[in-house]
C-alpha cells in the first residue's frame, strides 16, 4: 500500500512538473529572440520588446493576413509586443509624405522607404538610432528563420532588408 502511494504521488508530481514546463516552453523562443536582442546591442528589455513589437507592427501592415498569420504563429507574444511598440504619426514624416503624394500606392521601393521611416521613428521613440535598427532587423529575421523557417523569415527580409 505504502509503495502504491509513493509511486501514484511521484507519477503525479512528474506529470505536473512535465506540463508546467510545456506550458512555458511557448514563450522560450521569444524570450531567447529579446534577451538575444538585450545581449548583443546592449538596449533595454524594454527596448528590445517595443522594436520587436515595432517591426511586427510594420510586417501586420505590409503583408496579407495569410502572411502575417504565418509570421504570428511562431512568435506567441506578438500581440503583447505590438501593443509595446510607440505609435508612430503616420501623417508626418517621409512616411507620411509618401502617403499624402500618393507614391505609397506605386509599392516596392516607394513603399518599403514609407515603412522604414515609420520604423526609425519608432526605434527613435525608444531610444535607439537607425544604426541599432540596422542591427536589430538581422536578429530578428535569424530568430524567425530558426522558429518558423526560411519562408517566414524571407517575407521578413523582403520588407525590412
Amino acid at each position: 500500500m505504502k509503495r502504491l502511494q509513493t509511486w501514484t504521488a511521484t507519477l503525479c508530481f512528474s506529470i505536473l512538473i512535465v506540463g508546467g514546463f510545456q506550458t512555458l516552453s511557448g514563450y522560450a523562443g521569444t524570450m531567447d529572440l529579446i534577451s538575444t536582442l538585450v545581449d548583443a546591442l546592449g538596449i533595454t528589455e524594454k527596448q528590445a520588446e517595443g522594436g520587436t513589437g515595432a517591426l511586427f507592427k510594420n510586417a501586420k501592415e505590409n503583408l496579407s493576413t495569410e502572411d502575417f498569420s504565418k509570421v504570428s504563429d511562431a512568435v506567441p507574444k506578438v500581440d503583447d509586443y505590438m501593443a509595446q511598440a510607440p505609435s508612430t504619426d503616420s501623417g508626418s514624416g517621409a512616411g507620411g509624405l509618401l502617403k499624402s503624394s500618393g507614391l505609397s500606392s506605386l509599392g516596392g521601393s516607394a513603399g518599403k522607404i514609407g515603412g522604414m521611416a515609420g520604423l526609425a521613428d519608432s526605434f527613435s521613440k525608444l531610444g535607439m538610432n537607425t544604426e541599432t535598427m540596422t542591427k536589430f532587423i538581422p536578429t530578428v529575421v535569424k530568430f524567425m528563420d530558426s522558429e518558423a523557417g526560411s519562408s517566414v523569415a524571407g517575407l521578413l527580409k523582403g520588407l525590412w532588408q
